[in-house]
């Protein structure tokens, strides 16, 4: 095993021999590590806090997250889209429709779908799903969420206590981002969704506005971002192309599947940033990237690689084909823009 850094250690001998002897117990050799560590932030918890609410915080949390956590595993390998919108969204709505339609042709497809379970959109996300193929994050406030009656599996429902907590499992155990018109909730859910990629801090992914025929709402929304945040440079220009409005479901299912029609998934290794593929891109598509992207290249060329030895360790997508860079780790719509220009690769 891997001994623990002494700093990371409580420093009585007793004790930390106590939490490796339970660390061993309780989790596999590859975990054994994680697993002391978790345990040695609990016991210092205890001896430096006399503060009874930041233990409760923290016990919640941790109990959220477990909870959470036993409730996706067995799904991980099925792509789920979220559904944001307003829970006041009327059944007679055009938004209601249209996610009631979106959801129901996404799960056809094979897709799961994660809603707040409230009512409004949240509603129709889950009424439009499959049975079996929908799960719905409640959140308890003193008023105006009730989990709705449309969620075919009780124990797909998970009640949080904390807002942050509910936000880290939506972007945590979903691929693709959807955002119905909405107030306050649904704008920070969205904006929320466009940092954390923008920042490098979520992967790339599909963020799709939905917009109903006739509706403005979106539209308005990206004259104030390009009139008042992209005039003012307190974003790039490349930061429009993080997410995409569509007016119908149809278009927006399209955005969504082409999307991981070629790129698959990303990873971070060593300074080095791997892009896995679904399938060999063309040596076309490969000088064009370079020749199209090298604004977002720290170093080097991008080029073809066989799986980094840290993901053999983990056993990450081997069987996929990869190419490779030096990203800047900076120009993360530029590198959703690459995305996009390898996606339409036809070879």
């Amino acid at each position: 095993m891997r001994k623990i850094s002494k700093e990371y250690e409580i420093g009585d001998e007793a004790i930390d021999s106590a939490i490796s002897e339970l660390a061993k117990k309780i989790s596999s050799p590859e975990n054994e590590r994680l697993l002391r560590e978790i345990l040695t932030t609990a016991v210092k918890l205890g001896r430096e806090s006399n503060d009874k609410g930041d233990l409760k915080l923290v016990n919640n949390a941790l109990k959220e997250l477990r909870h959470s956590f036993r409730i996706f595993a067995p799904y991980r390998d099925v792509k789920k889209v979220i559904i944001f919108g307003s829970a006041r969204s009327k059944k007679t709505s055009a938004e209601y429709k249209m996610a009631e339609e979106f959801t129901k042709k996404l799960t056809q497809k094979g897709y799961m779908i994660v809603t707040g379970g409230g009512s409004g959109v949240m509603e129709a996300g889950n009424k439009g799903a499959e049975a079996g193929k929908e799960f719905a994050l409640n959140i308890r406030l003193p008023f105006e969420q009730k989990p709705n009656p449309y969620i075919d599996e009780k124990d797909k429902i998970i009640n949080f206590k904390y807002f942050f907590i509910r936000k880290l499992i939506f972007v945590k155990e979903t691929d693709a981002t959807a955002l119905f018109p909405g107030g306050f909730g649904t704008h920070d859910e969205g904006f929320e969704m466009l940092t954390l990629i923008q920042t490098g801090k979520s992967k790339p992914r599909p963020i799709v506005l939905m917009e109903p025929k006739g509706s403005a709402y979106w539209d308005a929304w990206k004259r104030y971002v390009t009139e008042h945040l992209l005039k003012n440079s307190f974003i790039a220009k490349e930061d429009l192309n993080l997410f995409h409005i569509a007016e119908t479901a149809d278009e927006a299912i399209k955005f969504i599947e082409d999307f991981y029609r070629v790129y698959n998934s990303i990873r971070y290794v060593s300074g080095l940033t791997v892009m896995r593929l679904n399938k060999e891109i063309s040596e076309k598509t490969m000088r064009l990237i370079n020749k199209e992207f090298k604004d977002i290249l720290a170093s080097g060329k991008i080029r073809r690689s066989p799986p980094t030895n840290k993901e053999i360790e983990e056993r990450e997508c081997l069987n996929l084909p990869r190419i490779v860079m030096n990203f800047n780790m900076c120009n993360y719509g530029r590198l959703c823009e690459m995305i996009h220009v390898i996606n339409r690769d036809r070879s």
